[in-house]
């Protein structure tokens, strides 16, 4: 058996086992539930009406689906770092198992719980007036670009946990870069509005080619005095988000894997 059938092999039962710890423990989904409902209530009722109405709420979907599973990294980080704190790791480490399965398995079953996030969001939106006006194929490549996604940053929540180690660590840094990744975007508001240097890094900010792209290929348009996006990234949002993805997964997963090895050998 070649070691990528080994290691999808594996990763699919550890993929299975945390799947069915989320079954067990219901509460554990909670903040997956109730986070994009805030979000899409505090930013379409309390702030929408000076940024553009019911304009702005349907702009608004595209960020906070961005926004909701780049913040889902932290989920991936908090639970592998309780795996590790817990000695579950030590066990896995024991047996004749892919290195990467244990790492696959969690980015894989938090991509799973990621839809539960999507399907909130989305049912959000429409309780508040958004649709979707450009068929069913641009939608659903929107759809696949947003597991691209999850399945990218939940890389980056592995390599949070294996550096950490702990789970108040890991929660701790697993939401500091956060904040200024998803609101430093063009997610909730014209990336032409700031200023100079918050503007580049916008322009050029995954979470940003993300939300222009899923909003696109959704056909929901920037409302009424919004500036439109200029730039490589904004003319070419799809593709770029692409690259993005690819790029995060190409970065972050090796340092995933061999992290796991370096605590391996301790």
């Amino acid at each position: 058996m070649s070691s990528l059938s080994t290691a999808l092999r594996d990763s699919s039962v550890i993929t299975g086992r945390n799947l069915r710890n989320v079954i067990r423990t219901p509460g554990a989904m909670v903040t997956s539930v109730a986070q994009p409902i805030m979000f899409v209530l505090l930013l379409a009722f309390v702030f929408g009406g000076t940024l553009g109405g019911a304009e702005y709420r349907t702009f608004l979907i595209g960020g906070i689906l961005a926004q909701t599973l780049t913040f889902n990294a932290s989920f991936t980080a908090v639970y592998l770092a309780k795996d590790l704190q817990m000695g579950l790791i030590d066990r896995f480490r024991s047996l004749p198992m892919s290195r990467g399965a244990v790492i696959l398995g969690r980015s894989s079953a938090d991509l799973v719980t990621s839809l539960l996030s999507i399907a909130v969001t989305l049912l959000c939106g429409l309780a508040i007036g958004w649709r979707v006006t450009n068929g069913i194929g641009p939608a659903l490549v929107a759809m696949g670009l947003l597991l691209l996604f999850t399945f990218a940053v939940s890389w980056v929540g592995a390599v949070i946990a294996l550096t950490a180690r702990s789970v108040e660590v890991a929660q701790s840094l697993g939401l500091i870069w956060l904040f200024p990744v998803t609101f430093i975007s063009g997610a909730f508001v014209s990336v032409q509005s700031m200023p100079g240097p918050l503007r580049a890094f916008a322009q050029w900010n995954p979470v940003t080619a993300v939300a222009t792209s899923v909003r696109e290929l959704f056909g929901n348009n920037e409302p009424q005095g919004f500036a439109a996006p200029s730039g490589w990234p904004a003319d070419n949002a799809l593709l770029y988000a692409v690259l993005c993805c690819v790029a995060i997964i190409a970065i972050f997963a090796p340092l995933a894997i061999s992290q796991y090895v370096r605590i391996s050998r301790r």
